[in-house]
């Protein structure tokens, strides 16, 4: 499998995470304010990532990698805020914010390297 088909497979199966992760919890104004922003953006990142992957040029994948920076870090603080709103166990937050980083140190470096390219 080549990198664009791993990490197409990752940013969708990072979203599907959040959005098995956040189903259960009650419906609520505050929650579901934040439930559907975390998972807009978090969808954002799969939807953009795969956009990347078929892009038509280096300019086109600059920017739609540029997107898929700015909301996998934007996925990034919703986690981190339904932590410290203790919306979701810290335990079950675990893995999906390790996978985040991950994705958010990936994600940059292709995002540097693009950019020596155009």
């Amino acid at each position: 499998m080549d990198f664009n088909q791993i990490f197409r497979n990752r940013t969708k199966n990072f979203s599907l995470s959040i959005i098995k992760l956040l189903s259960p919890l009650p419906y609520s104004d505050a929650v579901s304010v934040i439930r559907k922003q975390i998972i807009r953006s978090a969808t954002s990142v799969a939807a953009n990532y795969r956009a990347v992957s078929r892009a038509r040029s280096d300019k086109e994948r600059f920017a739609k990698i540029c997107i898929v920076v700015e909301e996998i870090d934007e996925t990034q603080l919703w986690l981190e805020i339904i932590e410290e709103l203790e919306y979701v166990d810290s335990e079950k937050l675990l893995a999906i914010k390790s996978e985040c980083e991950e994705l958010v140190k990936v994600m940059t470096t292709y995002k540097f390297k693009l950019s020596q390219n155009i």
